[in-house]
């Protein structure tokens, strides 16, 4: 009987840490999609940055091409 008992115990401790490494695996899995989501969220932002400067810069080549032209002509 006692024996039965240890064995009991001993497959209950095995149970809880396999149940245990299962929830530290899904929570480190879960971590680092969110990271690896924020940080392709984060080079959309920059990417946005970028492509609103676009017409500044085309205003500006636009102005200095014509004052080119004015200095030129």
């Amino acid at each position: 009987m006692k024996k039965g008992i240890v064995v009991l115990v001993v497959l209950a401790l095995v149970a809880v840490g396999n149940c245990g490494m299962y929830v530290s695996s899904r929570n480190e899995m879960v971590r680092k999609n969110e990271t690896v989501k924020s940080d392709w969220a984060q080079v959309d932002v920059v990417l946005q940055r970028r492509a609103d400067l676009i017409p500044n810069l085309v205003e500006t080549v636009k102005g200095f091409a014509s004052q080119e032209q004015t200095v030129f002509s």
